[in-house]
């Protein structure tokens, strides 16, 4: 979703994204009952990486990475299960989590408040950029898409941060 802004090259060098420190786990990327149909169909063996759950009648999945820790350093990262270390994310388009399609990006949503778009600072990648150019680039291309994919699923929003640039949009 990104890709016209971010390079794909510099996004596959880091994937700073796909690492989880503990205190980090929220970021988890949440599955939809499409990603988990599309695993199922192109990697059922992958299934056992997800835990599935129930939420306003839809099916949602994660990961647990807590068994991957070695050590009780909190600074201590564990990779993504999907994550293969020579060739990238081996989840193909349809399988891949919307968290993850639209990361550095969160649709944030607080009680009684209009969901909006912020964004996630960490990003190596997205830190080289103007942040007016990005604000753009979502206003214009994003942020209805965006907005409405987390309408229509609700698990799918954050809740805010201190470290958010917020609100984006």
């Amino acid at each position: 979703m990104l890709s016209p802004i971010l390079s794909k090259s510099d996004c596959a060098a880091c994937r700073f994204c796909c690492s989880f420190r503990r205190v980090s786990m929220w970021e988890t990327p949440v599955f939809t009952n499409e990603n988990i149909e599309a695993i199922k169909a192109n990697h059922p063996e992958l299934l056992s990486e997800l835990n599935t759950f129930t939420k306003d009648g839809s099916i949602y999945a994660t990961y647990d990475l807590s068994d991957k820790y070695t050590t009780d350093n909190p600074d201590e990262e564990a990779l993504c299960p999907f994550l293969d270390p020579d060739s990238g994310c081996i989840l193909n388009a349809y399988e891949k989590p919307w968290d993850c399609k639209i990361w550095p990006l969160r649709v944030v949503k607080l009680e009684n408040s209009d969901p909006y778009i912020s964004l996630t600072p960490t990003c190596p990648s997205i830190n080289k950029l103007n942040i007016n150019d990005v604000k753009a680039f979502v206003e214009s291309d994003l942020s209805e898409d965006l907005l409405e994919y987390a309408k229509k699923h609700p698990c799918l929003y954050k809740t805010d941060r201190d470290d958010f640039l917020k609100p984006l949009f």
